[in-house]
């Protein structure tokens, strides 16, 4: 979770353009979403029936994303989203540090979605913290919560990458881009194995921990 905010906050601090870098990023998403999501199947952290109903919303979201943000400048908008964002972070440490965990199937999904798919082809990134930490805050059971997220993610980014390439070509690949495919696709089963033995109350705490942490350097970047 949160390797599209960070590497696309990283291209754009090196001087790439957001649209360039959002298609960077996705791109090289294609194959380390696909390497965790073949991880977190052999794991057993998928739950199937939430993957459906999480996908084909996810993918029609990060269509409509990735055409809005090679149409128009979606940074105006970035600092409200990552501060939405903090919030659910900081009530995902809270919840995991005052209650015991209590999984119940998510109510909210298609939406969420839908929603998730839009913000993360526009915003650069965020599917992993907006999905993930919603499904967390409806009460939905952290380890199989991450590995379906994850897994749906990689048909997002194969719709996100083939709608990028098909509005901007090929040049928003550069050598970074490179550099995260190599680093991402080496840590990707890192995480499927980390999500499967660590046990659920430290996990909510640590996805709130990064959620929070990388939504407020999102907010410093975008008002500096």
């Amino acid at each position: 979770m949160a390797f599209g905010v960070i590497s696309t906050t990283l291209l754009v601090s090196i001087g790439v353009p957001p649209a360039a870098a959002s298609a960077g990023v996705h791109t090289v998403e294609t194959f380390t979403t696909g390497v965790s999501g073949v991880s977190h199947i052999i794991n057993r952290n998928v739950d199937w029936k939430l993957l459906a109903r999480l996908a084909i919303p996810g993918v029609i979201g990060g269509v409509l994303g990735a055409y809005v943000l090679t149409q128009i400048d979606a940074g105006t908008v970035k600092p409200f989203i990552l501060a939405y964002l903090s919030a659910i972070g900081i009530y995902l440490i809270y919840r995991g540090l005052r209650f015991p965990p209590e999984h119940k199937p998510a109510r909210v999904v298609e939406p969420l979605g839908l929603a998730g798919g839009f913000l993360d082809a526009a915003g650069g990134g965020g599917w992993g913290p907006v999905v993930t930490g919603n499904l967390l805050a409806q009460g939905a059971e952290p380890r199989r919560t991450i590995g379906t997220v994850n897994t749906a993610e990689f048909f997002l980014t194969v719709s996100i990458s083939i709608t990028f390439i098909a509005t901007l070509g090929w040049a928003a690949f550069t050598i970074a881009t490179l550099g995260l495919l190599i680093g991402g696709v080496v840590a990707a089963p890192l995480g499927a194995w980390a999500a499967k033995i660590v046990p659920p109350k430290p996990l909510l705490v640590a996805v709130g921990i990064v959620l929070t942490v990388t939504s407020l350097y999102g907010i410093y970047k975008a008002l500096a």
